[in-house]
């Protein structure tokens, strides 16, 4: 045992003069510190890390067995379900991964939104991460066709057709996102390389530039004081420790609570009731059928209430495309000087309250059929959630805030 362990030694020492091993260790684990009062909220940002290696590694597998083309792709999921060994494991662990994805980004957007984690100086981390939000919603949609199921077929069919609403560039638009005149094989080859080649590099590269950008200005916190601003003789953070191994040994029980869940519902409900995997994507795409009722995926469907909810096609791409957007803008939206929920007053926490409930409802109105009450009622919560970012600057700028202290409480 000391043989090895002085290999271990010699080897770290070996890599070390040829490359900065220790030295990214200790900037970005063992002696980056990180406030003292992190709770439950600040698990997901390493939960989200977790899960994109489960996406890649379980896609890796998959695409060994996947055909990219229209007469096979569908018989090479079920090939992959049946006759490949664990193939119905990795499968159902890849398209819960895809949903428990989206779970825990929009729980990560979530708490920076009730500690103000967007606010200087973190604006830049924030569009980093906004970036990484949009490219996920890419590699999502790409994804969702492969499996050239009837949801599959003709959820893509539904949204690439929302492109030929903008004016002059529309119809050209679509037809250059299909590469054809409806999808077909063509489309199929070109969303395969952008959802298992292109998308995941870019997403790979956005979460290490999310990672250096966190590490530069810090981690925000509870109280949303900057621990920076008092320190000791040192140079250390007084109200900060080291990520590792506080934060490394908190972070693998989260891991280990999320495995016990993630495993649960990929071995006794991965379809999660239709919601995960919709029963119309187990029978064939038929170009000739349309389903009776097309929906999206769970995780876009408040935006797709948004689309519906809006009588003008054009304008309801554009309320769409904007209802994502305004996120970019929440650093420079929100014009009070406290960041954190526990110091802010009554009009941000009720502000932030209504819009929860709009953003659920409208999830959930995103997978009813479109009937009038529906409707109007997805315009009135389309309208609560839209006031949530343009009052900001209103509500926000007058709030009676209550006094920061000056360390972590």
């Amino acid at each position: 045992m000391s043989r090895i362990i002085k290999f271990l030694y010699w080897l770290r020492d070996w890599v070390g003069a040829r490359f900065p091993l220790m030295q990214l260790w200790n900037d970005h684990l063992g002696k980056y510190y990180a406030p003292k009062n992190f709770n439950f909220w600040y698990l997901f940002g390493a939960l989200a890390l977790f899960v994109l290696v489960i996406q890649i590694i379980t896609g890796i597998w998959l695409t060994m067995n996947y055909k990219p083309a229209a007469e096979l792709a569908f018989a090479s999921v079920e090939y992959i379900m049946r006759d490949v060994e664990w193939g119905w494991w990795i499968r159902y662990m890849h398209s819960t991964g895809a949903s428990a994805f989206f779970i825990i980004i929009y729980l990560h957007m979530y708490r920076a939104m009730l500690y103000g984690s967007y606010k200087k100086p973190r604006e830049l981390l924030w569009i980093i991460g906004m970036l990484i939000y949009f490219t996920l919603m890419g590699e999502a949609f790409f994804g969702y066709l492969l499996p050239w199921g009837q949801m599959s077929y003709w959820g893509a069919q539904v949204i690439i057709s929302l492109f030929g609403a903008l004016p002059v560039i529309g119809d050209d638009l679509a037809l250059w996102i299909r590469g054809d005149f409806v999808v077909s094989d063509v489309t199929l080859n070109r969303f395969f390389s952008l959802h298992v080649i292109a998308l995941p590099l870019a997403l790979c590269g956005l979460v290490g530039a999310h990672l250096i950008a966190l590490h530069e200005v810090g981690s925000n916190n509870p109280d949303g004081i900057e621990i920076k601003d008092y320190t000791g003789a040192d140079g250390l953070p007084l109200d900060g420790i080291p990520f590792h191994p506080y934060y490394t040994v908190k972070d693998i029980v989260g891991v280990v609570v999320f495995l016990i869940i993630f495993c649960m519902v990929v071995f006794f409900t991965p379809e999660a009731g239709g919601y995960f995997l919709e029963h119309n994507n187990f029978i064939p795409a038929d170009p000739l059928k349309t389903p009776e009722h097309i929906a999206p995926v769970w995780y876009f469907t408040p935006f797709y209430a948004i689309l519906r909810a809006v009588p003008n096609q054009f304008a309801g791409v554009v309320a769409m495309g904007a209802a994502t957007v305004l996120f970019c803008f929440l650093p420079w939206l929100d014009r009070s000087p406290v960041k954190s929920i526990r110091y802010r007053g009554w009009k941000y926490k009720t502000a932030l309250a209504l819009f929860t409930i709009s953003f659920i409802a409208l999830g959930w109105l995103g997978l009813q059929a479109a009937t009038p009450t529906y409707t109007w009622m997805a315009r009135f919560f389309a309208l609560i959630y839209f006031l949530f970012f343009l009052a900001m600057p209103f509500y926000t700028s007058s709030d009676n805030d209550k006094p920061v202290p000056d360390r972590l409480t």
